[in-house]
């Protein structure tokens, strides 16, 4: 369990440095290039990927397609903690599971029982109460909803298509995962060199040293959560629940008492029902078991 502790902890601190990003004047782009740079140093380092075995036949359109959508969906992350807490942003992220859900019974046609279609009316549930505002609640703010909309969608896609990469046998899991943050640390690299010649940004030390803190724990993230699921092999919904609710209590936790978000009723009730779609949807991973 150490590993997936060390893993909900790595993720509620990508979202907490986040939300530090506007008081100490952060640009996220610069430093999320420089959180690919670190993880895909990383990734080489602690998985010794095998980069001769990439060739034309690898599925590049995958690549191509996630080293675009992560830098995005990163500044839509930012955005989202930045304007709604961390509370809402991490249910959105949690909840974005729903997507290779619908994916999998849309597209694949896998069979789903009682307790997935239980979970994910839930689900839809808890998205709804969770980001709910009273009429009179911060008005002129409700493009600010896109942010978290944006996050929910965007993860979900993520996770289909690294869910399709896992697939391909050809190359080792590892490689492709190198490969992916190696194009989006060039993508990154190039939106920030076009924003500096445009001038819509200065280059400073301080975003280098916070994209530097941004990229170990976020790669800390995914090495603690690939861990786990290599520990507890025979229990893979053990480590899809425990990290899912854990990260949406911790973030809860952190957000109200740390950061002060304000939630009314219908949030708080939002959440609840989040924890028990997670609850449902690991219920029924057994069930198929």
């Amino acid at each position: 369990m150490i590993y997936i502790i060390l893993s909900i902890c790595c993720s509620v601190t990508v979202a907490i440095l986040l939300k530090l990003a506007k008081r100490y004047q952060i640009s996220i782009i610069q430093a999320v290039t420089i959180n690919y740079l670190v993880a895909l140093s990383l990734c080489f380092l602690f998985f010794k990927p095998d980069v001769k075995l990439i060739n034309s036949t690898a599925p590049w359109p995958i690549y191509i397609a996630l080293a675009i959508l992560l830098p995005s969906i990163f500044l839509f992350l930012a955005a989202s903690v930045k304007n709604l807490g961390i509370v809402k942003t991490d249910i959105a992220q949690r909840l974005s599971l729903f997507i290779p859900i619908l994916a999998a019974y849309f597209i694949f046609k896998e069979d789903f029982n009682n307790l997935k279609i239980i979970g994910l009316a839930l689900g839809f549930v808890a998205i709804f109460l969770t980001f709910s505002r009273k009429s009179d609640q911060e008005k002129g703010s409700k493009g600010s909803l896109l942010f978290p909309i944006m996050v929910f969608v965007g993860f979900g896609v993520i996770d289909v298509l690294f869910k399709q990469i896992a697939l391909y046998k050809e190359l080792p899991y590892t490689t492709s995962l190198f490969t992916v943050f190696s194009l989006s640390f060039v993508v990154s690299f190039l939106i920030v060199i076009t924003m500096v010649i445009s001038g819509k940004i200065k280059l400073q030390l301080v975003n280098v040293v916070c994209g530097l803190i941004l990229g170990f724990f976020n790669f800390g993230n995914i090495l603690f959560y690939m861990k786990a699921h290599k520990a507890l092999a025979e229990n893979p919904s053990t480590v899809f629940a425990a990290m899912n609710l854990g990260v949406i209590i911790a973030g809860t936790l952190i957000g109200v008492i740390v950061f002060k978000e304000k939630l009314n009723k219908l949030n708080y009730a939002g959440i609840i029902l989040a924890i028990a779609a997670v609850i449902f949807i690991t219920l029924s991973q057994n069930a198929v078991r």
